[in-house]
């Protein structure tokens, strides 16, 4: 009568260790160091808010997060790098617009951002503003435009990278204004930047937080903004959607991770991720850089980046958008 009650526990007792180990593989936060992997270079704009945001979510988990700069190919080399790489819930990725939703239709990537990404949170959104050169002596977008028009294929604008929204936001103004102004890709705000201030570039869809303090030096003239609305940084300065209705060039960055990530973490962090996104304090800071924080549900932001990738695919595919 004792028999099957002791071979019970005994087959419990055999899988306790397999338990207690599954455990221990989603545990939260991962004893391993955390790193929070940025595709562009330190200084630029997404730099700059994983920053402020790694700082916070270190502080409320009790743990560093590292923020590990890998710029290159548009922020791509880091997207592909993320994606095959640790699932183990010890790497995040700050990802962005352009290798999230656009350049996969338009140019040979190592990933699948739908299929080998895994989507956590919203993270900032923002629109770029289109800037110059004091030095160019234009003032407006419409000078802009009617020097464009003048000189075709003269004036360039610089971008974070092919297929970032800084390059697509080039794009469409090209194709609505009918001007012919040429892109030149970096790999990142902060080189980008250097480049425009030193006369070097004649323009460049920057974002706010690289922008701002140049803008208030007066060493860079903004002419519009890309987001349907302006805003409350740059009250003063139209969006290029009251020259040209319709114009709508938003940028953004999201919290993925590889798409291989147990639910249980990814479920984890979207919950740390949105209490420090939902901050007051990382609120403000990120405001104060011209971000603004925009926290959600997995499945919002994977429902948005699904979305995204049929807007931007249609719009290359029209405007025979490439690479080169």
């Amino acid at each position: 009568m004792q028999r099957r009650p002791l071979i019970a526990a005994a087959a419990l007792a055999a899988c306790l260790p397999l338990a207690h180990t599954g455990a221990q593989a989603q545990d939260f936060p991962p004893k391993k160091p955390i790193t929070l992997v940025v595709g562009f270079a330190a200084g630029g704009s997404a730099d700059i808010a994983a920053r402020v945001i790694a700082k916070k979510l270190g502080e409320n988990i009790g743990q560093s997060v590292i923020v590990d700069n890998k710029p290159g190919a548009g922020g791509n080399l880091a997207h592909a790098q993320v994606a095959a790489g640790p699932a183990d819930g010890t790497v995040l990725l700050f990802g962005s617009i352009g290798p999230l939703s656009i350049a996969p239709h338009f140019m040979s990537v190592r990933y699948d951002p739908l299929k080998d990404l895994a989507p956590i949170t919203m993270g900032v959104t923002f629109p770029n503003v289109l800037v110059v050169p004091a030095s160019t002596g234009i003032k407006t977008l419409g000078e802009f435009v009617a020097k464009a028009r003048r000189e075709p294929g003269k004036l360039d604008f610089a971008s974070t990278g092919p297929g970032s929204a800084a390059h697509l936001a080039g794009e469409l103004l090209n194709d609505v204004a009918k001007i012919d102004t040429v892109h030149v890709p970096y790999k990142g705000g902060a080189p980008a930047l250097q480049d425009v201030l030193g006369g070097r570039l004649a323009s460049f869809y920057a974002a706010p937080p690289t922008a701002l303090p140049h803008i208030e030096s007066g060493k860079l003239i903004p002419l519009a903004t890309t987001g349907l609305t302006r805003p409350a940084y740059l009250p003063n300065v139209p969006t290029v959607a009251e020259t040209f209705p319709g114009f709508n060039a938003t940028n953004w960055y999201a919290f993925v991770a590889s798409a291989k990530t147990p639910k249980p973490l990814l479920d984890r962090w979207n919950t740390e991720l949105v209490k420090v996104l939902n901050s007051p304090e990382v609120r403000e800071n990120l405001l104060k850089h011209g971000q603004t924080a925009a926290p959600g549900t997995r499945e919002e932001l994977g429902q948005f980046i699904a979305a995204e990738n049929t807007k931007w695919s249609r719009i290359i595919r029209e405007r025979k958008i490439t690479a080169d």
